[in-house]
């Protein structure tokens, strides 16, 4: 995710409505802007609150002679933040899975220093090895929001992550790489993430036998995305499903509350209903 200011967020909507297709959707519009800006000031205030890393609680054992808590079913849920970012934009959705999911879920930070996708994604390997290993589970799900999840995928693909992952999803993740902003390119990571670098050529390349299934929530009002169908995950070798949200930005995807009912059922289900597969409007 990107914190550059409210101006440079909202540009890339404009310019690619402007003047062909405003008419259609401008209260559509209108209304993602408003909620973009209330989401990035809300975000501001709770960023400090995310600095630090999650602490750490060990798998609980039931003592003998007494009698065991119910284990949740799935396994642990881990929350991938995007770039320039930290846990604390998860504030939302990691409630909504703990209430209704009932799964273990935790965070991972990374520096907002980080230069690199495949740096990023060995620290990620090493925490999901540390979280088998404490709570005795053999797999995790993923949600990586934005950059988060261009590094889970990379994990995943690249690195073996697929003996370790069961399901990732992707809020906003530039799949083909995005164009927006070109002046950022004096950052690594963003260089990274244009279509046709190293990383994205690498993810393209054939992965047979991959184990993972990949859902990825793609909006058609991201501003981040350019282009929005980025976001969508085309690969023949991959179990993929794209999942459309109409009516929301960039900033919205990991907060909104019919996004997280819809991650909640893309990790509750080994296929993922017709409801979900048909998309989400939020507007």
């Amino acid at each position: 995710m990107k914190v550059t200011g409210v101006l440079p967020l909202f540009l890339p909507f404009y310019r690619r409505l402007w003047p062909g297709r405003l008419a259609g959707i401008s209260m559509a519009l209108l209304k993602a802007t408003a909620l973009e800006a209330a989401i990035l000031a809300g975000h501001l205030l709770l960023y400090p609150t995310g600095f630090t890393q999650e602490r750490r609680s060990p798998a609980l054992t039931a003592a003998e002679g007494t009698a065991r808590l119910p284990v949740p079913s799935g396994p642990p849920v881990v929350l991938l933040h995007g770039f320039i970012d930290n846990r604390s934009v998860f504030v939302l959705l990691r409630r909504s899975l703990a209430q209704h999911g009932g799964q273990r879920v935790e965070s991972l930070n990374y520096s907002p220093l980080t230069c690199d996708v495949r740096a990023a994604a060995e620290l990620l390997g090493r925490h999901i090895e540390e979280i088998c290993e404490r709570t005795g589970s053999p797999r995790v799900d993923i949600v990586g929001h934005s950059l988060g999840g261009l590094i889970a995928r990379y994990y995943v693909q690249c690195l073996g992550g697929d003996l370790r992952v069961r399901t990732l999803v992707t809020l906003g993740t530039p799949h083909a790489g995005t164009r927006v902003v070109p002046l950022a390119d004096a950052h690594p990571i963003v260089r990274q993430m244009r279509p046709g670098s190293s990383v994205i050529e690498e993810l393209a390349r054939p992965a047979p036998g991959c184990r993972t299934r990949f859902v990825s929530f793609w909006s058609d009002l991201d501003s981040i995305m350019d282009p929005v169908e980025t976001a969508r995950l085309e690969h023949p070798d991959l179990d993929t499903l794209n999942v459309q949200v109409s009516g929301i930005g960039h900033l919205a995807l990991p907060v909104h509350p019919a996004v997280a009912a819809g991650i909640r059922e893309a990790l509750d289900a080994a296929h993922p209903g017709d409801a979900l597969a048909g998309g989400l409007t939020v507007a």
